[in-house]
């Protein structure tokens, strides 16, 4: 154990050379490094955060959202049939042509009924509209606050307005209790992240972001034990400022307030672009790439830290392609669409008519029905792409 521990803290990856974890160990009285056992110290606090948010969705956004009435009803109930629900629960939630059209003989009924029971069956175990504005609203909270502390934060440090003041005197920076906070905070949200998503609602991208999350959490960590923390903060405050309009636009899609929606929607596009695709590269890359090959040279975790923060970028160019895909639409149609990573496949009792062709996926056409003038379409997933970064 001792030699793996060794191999692992070795000093020529993590350090510039000429550096050893001893320089690190006692500064002189009243400064502070940052240390790898502070990250620990993110857990208890996850848990906090995690009890936090049950509370807050409890008392707070829960009665938000009957004052905009929000209710807690669930989905229409499928008709109960013994084999479909065999089927379903053993086999698949989407049968395809070939064991549709063996259902419709064996039951003796036609195809559009088979859909449209497995639709409501599915439908059933999503969470309701009250549930999905609860969590969002926890999230924007979240988002909103520590995208705001993370400004007022950072306009008080030198790096904001000069880059170069992230690699002077490297790795000799004080950890400052301001900084410490807005690290240990943003490490512990993701943890709390990792720990509700297993009672979160459900997505069809639950791998994706399981996998998002441990990547965001490792990248903080390691940022931290590289004492990387005053790059890290510009990453972080970059990535924040996106996320909150996202979920803003969530609870106006819940609240069926459309317009509102699309607006909020089309303006986090704006922001999610010209941040990830404008001032990161442009900004955060330049820094961690040539500003800081100038003045601290490269080295091993040097080389890791900026593939990852590479990987992140390419991200970045796939996530601004679906997102402004989505706020096209909503300017050309007037609303925000349906995508592909729905968490609901139909809010709405609509009529449905569907079209099969066995060599295509089936497809279906809506028939609107008559709208409020805060009507929406019912059909808002706009996913959870960075707020997740």
């Amino acid at each position: 154990m001792a030699a793996l521990t060794a191999w692992f803290w070795n000093e020529r990856f993590w350090l510039p050379h000429n550096v050893t974890w001893a320089d690190l160990a006692d500064p002189e009285p009243g400064v502070e490094y940052p240390k790898a056992g502070h990250v620990l110290s993110a857990l208890p606090l996850a848990l906090g955060i995690f009890a936090v948010r049950i509370l807050f969705e409890r008392f707070i956004a829960r009665p938000c959202a009957f004052l905009l009435r929000i209710q807690a009803s669930g989905h229409r109930v499928a008709q109960p049939n013994t084999i479909l629900e065999k089927v379903f629960t053993s086999i698949t939630k989407y049968p395809d042509g070939r064991r549709l059209e063996g259902l419709s003989k064996q039951l003796d009924w036609d195809v559009i009924k088979i859909q449209r029971w497995f639709r409501l069956r599915r439908n059933q175990d999503k969470p309701s509209l009250l549930t999905k504005f609860c969590e969002s609203m926890w999230r924007f909270t979240f988002y909103f606050y520590i995208f705001i502390y993370g400004v007022r934060f950072l306009l008080q440090t030198p790096w904001l307005w000069d880059t170069r003041q992230c690699w002077y005197n490297y790795p000799y920076q004080t950890l400052t209790p301001g900084l410490y906070y807005y690290y240990i905070t943003e490490l512990a949200f993701y943890w709390s992240l990792m720990f509700s998503q297993f009672t979160d609602i459900k997505r069809k991208d639950f791998l994706i972001m399981f996998v998002h999350h441990m990547a965001t959490i490792g990248l903080i960590s390691f940022s931290y034990v590289n004492n990387m923390l005053r790059v890290g903060t510009l990453v972080m405050c970059v990535h924040d400022a996106s996320d909150f309009l996202l979920e803003a636009a969530k609870m106006a899609n819940y609240a069926k307030y459309q317009h509102l929606c699309d607006m909020l929607f089309v303006g986090f596009a704006m922001v999610f672009v010209g941040t990830r695709l404008g001032i990161y590269p442009l900004w955060v890359l330049n820094t961690t790439l040539f500003e800081s090959w100038e003045i601290i040279g490269p080295y091993p975790s040097w080389w890791l830290f900026n593939a990852l923060l590479l990987v992140l970028q390419v991200l970045h160019v796939i996530w601004s392609y679906l997102i402004l895909r989505i706020a096209f639409k909503a300017l050309s149609r007037g609303k925000v669409s349906k995508d592909d990573r729905s968490d609901i496949e139909s809010s709405s009792d609509e009529d449905e008519q569907v079209v099969k062709d066995p060599r295509k996926p089936a497809v279906i056409h809506r028939h609107p029905t008559t709208k409020g003038e805060n009507g929406t379409n019912g059909h808002l997933t706009l996913g959870t792409w960075a707020q997740e970064h």
